[in-house]
């Protein structure tokens, strides 16, 4: 999500040159666009003081186990160490949260912007390392975990991505198939697919999910969750209208048929006031939305109104 080292021109120009499509309203269900924020807000922020987590940034995510909500997340204290950890909290209602008392629950590398997929009994999370690098972990329980390196994206003719940050990575896995979506600075997002975890290659050299062309999302997009309802997918994704970004972030959402063509709902953004890095949660309780920076908050579907006497 931060500004790149560097990336190629031509990669930021795809992305403006693209015509995303617009979805009339109707075409997207109530239950994902309409939200109203808890009064609890916010339910999980940095520590504070002295704390490894004194603040949390960028997308956490939230996996539910039984009546457990399990919450992993980017902490950091620039005054004690420039790098990002990976820290993990749980509770029993998605709502008042514990830290684990052994966090950082990994400290070996830079771990920002996460993604966390339990798929065949193992856990596998697809974070930003270092310069925005994307890479990949694995752990047998969601605790103890193995880096395994940055991934090894490839073109269509399978020669590598130009060099440059890559990042907010974002896994969906369907019939064998791992698909990933990243973005580039922001400017766009990229998806490339992979059958073993070890090479993906892109689909297409050019952004799935471009920028603009309309204000709110003209100078950044980045997917941070895909789901998939009634046959259709819906992508939740942050956006920024200014370039240098400003403090104004939003979340919206895109929906496709196929993961490769997306429209974007007409009402976006669906939540303002810079609350961004959006994913939906269902638990025992049904479906919430949480944004995860610069702190997580909830936001549920509105109740009905009341009938008149």
């Amino acid at each position: 999500m931060r500004i790149p080292i560097f990336v190629r021109a031509a990669s930021f120009a795809l992305a403006f040159t693209l015509s995303p499509v617009l979805a009339r309203a109707e075409e997207f269900p109530k239950s994902l666009v309409e939200w109203t924020p808890i009064a609890a807000n916010p339910v999980f922020q940095g520590a504070g003081n002295d704390a490894w987590d004194q603040k949390i940034r960028e997308r956490g995510d939230i996996l539910v186990d039984g009546n457990t909500f399990h919450l992993w997340y980017t902490g950091y204290n620039d005054d004690r160490s420039p790098t990002k950890f990976l820290g993990h909290a749980t509770s029993p209602d998605g709502i008042k949260w514990t830290r684990d008392a052994a966090n950082p629950q990994f400290s070996k590398s830079w771990v920002e912007d996460v993604c966390v997929v339990r798929h065949d009994g193992r856990y596998f999370l697809f974070a930003e390392g270092k310069d925005d690098i994307a890479h990949q972990m694995t752990s047998p329980d969601g605790t103890h975990w193995t880096d395994e390196g940055a991934l090894d994206i490839r073109k269509v003719d399978g020669t590598p991505i130009p060099p440059g940050a890559f990042g907010t990575p974002t896994v969906w896995i369907e019939n064998g198939t791992w698909y990933l979506f990243y973005e580039r600075g922001d400017r766009g997002v990229w998806l490339a697919t992979s059958t073993d975890r070890l090479v993906w290659t892109n689909v297409k050299d050019s952004p799935v999910l471009a920028c603009g062309p309309w204000p709110y999302d003209r100078e950044a997009v980045a997917i941070n969750q895909v789901i998939k309802r009634d046959g259709v997918y819906y992508a939740f994704y942050h956006a920024n209208a200014h370039r240098p970004w400003k403090k104004d972030w939003t979340t919206n959402i895109a929906r496709s048929r196929d993961l490769v063509h997306w429209e974007k709902y007409s009402g976006n953004p669906i939540i303002q006031n810079n609350c961004s890095s959006s994913i939906l949660v269902t638990g025992p309780g049904g479906d919430r939305l949480y944004t995860m920076h610069p702190d997580v908050r909830v936001f549920e579907n509105p109740k009905p109104a009341a009938a008149k006497p």
